[in-house]
């Protein structure tokens, strides 16, 4: 059966490549977009919500209601933030939305995109990986069908328009890092199919790194 899906983050790179790979996707059969701003695309399957304050959603809630999937793709970097604003914009920005929607559907299929180096343990050096590590136990706990993702370096698809320069610059890379070391890449359509499989196929594993990723985008299980 074809799903109805959530996302946030669409008018950044990797929001933009789980909008494009959904929007060719049979599997799903409808999307609705969550943005701050127009995100300028039109597409039959495609509904856009504009909102800026995610941590007020009451205003749209009835509006998220009778979706299957949240593939949550918003995210910012913790440079030049203090901790507790990037704590504040990561971790408590996404159990906003996470907690509206487990309201909504306890059975919500939540798709978190964290990253590698993700530290579960919440104790170690690096502050972001912390707080993406608290972000996602409290997600694992809140949702029995919550899925992180923990892609390493990603490759845009063909026609994104979101794309940061630093991608730009670096993309030529991609082949060279895939053949050095393929278990830290992947492309963002098999990030999106990953998703959508997790939510029409499941998963036995809910926290995925690169390689359970790629598998899971091909229709198998994770390994």
């Amino acid at each position: 059966m074809a799903i109805r899906a959530i996302i946030t983050g669409a008018t950044g790179m990797v929001g933009e490549g789980v909008l494009l790979e959904c929007l060719a996707n049979p599997e799903v059969a409808q999307v609705l977009v969550i943005n701050r701003k127009p995100g300028g695309l039109s597409h039959p399957k495609l509904r856009e919500i504009i909102h800026r304050d995610f941590f007020d959603l009451a205003p749209i809630a009835a509006e998220l209601a009778g979706y299957d999937a949240c593939f949550f793709c918003l995210g910012v970097s913790s440079v030049r933030l203090s901790a507790a604003d990037y704590r504040r914009t990561t971790q408590n920005l996404t159990l906003s939305l996470a907690q509206c929607l487990a309201g909504l559907n306890p059975e919500m299929n939540f798709c978190y995109v964290s990253g590698a180096g993700t530290d579960s343990t919440e104790q170690g050096r690096l502050g972001w990986a912390r707080v993406k590590g608290a972000t996602e136990n409290a997600l694992l706990r809140l949702l029995p069908n919550a899925y992180m993702f923990r892609p390493g370096a990603l490759k845009a698809t063909a026609g994104q328009k979101n794309l940061k320069r630093t991608y730009t610059y670096l993309a030529w890379l991609y082949p060279i890092v895939q053949r050095i070391y393929p278990q830290g890449v992947c492309t963002l359509q098999e990030l999106g199919r990953a998703m959508i499989n997790s939510a029409t196929l499941g998963s036995a594993k809910r926290i995925l790194e690169v390689r359970d990723i790629v598998q899971l985008a091909r229709g198998g299980p994770a390994q």
